[in-house]
């Protein structure tokens, strides 16, 4: 009975960090990329700010990687004690990636040049297509399981004292569109951001590239995972870009 107390607080407080951590991570996100990443509070200038910048813009898409391989998520499930990480990596991952966004924005070196500002009614359209590109990403996220990406299902299945289960192949929803939608929908968040700047760009860029190929590697463990069925779905869906309708 102790042990189980201790395996729910744990859980628990690993809920609460991990939910935390990303709704920082989408709020500093979302101004630092509404304002051409101007927001940041690094205090470097020159060579060395594009130096930092372009580490933190390659450290979340490179260990974003790693934790998802065997190896990775191993580790993850060793990081926690009680023998609960790897039922509790869903919110370690999601947590950690939380992190990891939210450090890029938070540690930024603005050193622009301002490439757009919009002013006037272009500005008001600007930010609706920056808020539908969000909106899109938070249905995308849904149709993928919301719990899965927040760290939710991971933390709550402990605390009940059940396995995590990663449940049926995404296929509904967006996901009939495209087999891609979330990094999709991310890869539009970064390019409709109202103000543009070339720091600002090189991060969309950096990211965008993530986007295209990172997936790559999660659809050879979705193969591995449900063989036919995925084969089948790859077959008939496009990767990255919806197939307009005939």
């Amino acid at each position: 009975m102790r042990r189980r107390r201790i395996e729910a607080g744990l859980a628990l407080a690993a809920g609460l960090v991990t939910h935390a951590l990303f709704l920082a991570a989408v709020g500093a996100m979302a101004w630092s990329l509404h304002e051409g990443m101007r927001p940041g509070l690094g205090t470097l200038r020159g060579a060395p700010a594009w130096i930092a910048n372009a580490a933190l813009a390659l450290q979340f898409p490179l260990l974003h990687s790693i934790l998802l391989t065997r190896r990775g998520r191993n580790a993850l499930a060793r990081a926690v004690p009680c023998g609960i990480g790897r039922d509790l990596a869903p919110t370690t991952f999601a947590g950690v990636a939380a992190l990891q966004i939210l450090a890029t924005f938070a540690l930024w070196s603005p050193v622009g040049p301002t490439l757009e500002d919009p002013r006037g009614p272009v500005l008001w359209i600007c930010r609706g297509a920056f808020a539908g590109s969000w909106l899109l990403l938070g249905k995308a996220m849904a149709d993928a399981g919301l719990g899965l990406q927040t760290g939710y299902a991971g933390w709550t299945a402990v605390l009940r004292g059940r396995r995590f289960d990663l449940g049926p192949m995404p296929a509904r929803g967006l996901f009939r569109t495209c087999r891609q939608p979330v990094y999709l929908a991310f890869a539009l968040v970064l390019w409709t951001a109202p103000v543009r700047t070339l720091d600002g760009l090189m991060l969309a860029a950096v990211w965008t590239g993530y986007c295209l190929l990172g997936p790559l590697h999660k659809e050879r463990r979705y193969l591995a995972r449900y063989g036919e069925e995925f084969a089948g779905y790859r077959a008939r869906v496009p990767y990255f870009l919806p197939r307009l309708p005939a």
